[in-house]
C-alpha cells in the first residue's frame, strides 16, 4: 500500500461539491458529501469527461456531458450510458488536510434489477 498524499484541504471541498486533483497521474475527483470525503476517477467511464464538472445529489455524481449517474462511496455505475464503474481511492483526513491513497480499489458494477 503507498503512502497518503496531500491533495487539498478542507475548506476547498464543501459539503455537495466536488475538486479534481491529480495523484500518480491520474483525475481523481474528491467529492464531499454531507461532510463524508470519498475519491472516485474523475473520468466518466462513457466518455471522456471530467465528473467533478457534474452536480453533486446526495451520494450520487452526475456527468456533466450525458448524465450518467455514478454512486461515489462505491463508483457503483446506476444510469446509462455508462455502464462500467468508476475506480475509488481512500480518502483520510488530518487537521485541514485532504489526503488521498494513490492506489486505486476497483468500482463496482451495474445493479441488477430483480
Amino acid at each position: 500500500m503507498s503512502d497518503f498524499v496531500k491533495v487539498a484541504t478542507l475548506g476547498e471541498i464543501p459539503p455537495g461539491s466536488a475538486k479534481q486533483v491529480s495523484v500518480d497521474g491520474r483525475r481523481v475527483a474528491i467529492v464531499n458529501v454531507r461532510g463524508t470525503l470519498y475519491a472516485i476517477d474523475d473520468t466518466c467511464t462513457h466518455e471522456d469527461e471530467s465528473l467533478s464538472g457534474g452536480p453533486v445529489v446526495g451520494e450520487i455524481i452526475v456527468c456533466p456531458k450525458h448524465g450518467s449517474r455514478f454512486h461515489v462511496p462505491s463508483g457503483r455505475v446506476l444510469s446509462l450510458p455508462a455502464v462500467r464503474p468508476v475506480d475509488t481511492y481512500a480518502v483520510k483526513v488530518e487537521g485541514d488536510d485532504v489526503l488521498l491513497s494513490p492506489e486505486p480499489r476497483r468500482g463496482q458494477g451495474m445493479p441488477h434489477k430483480k
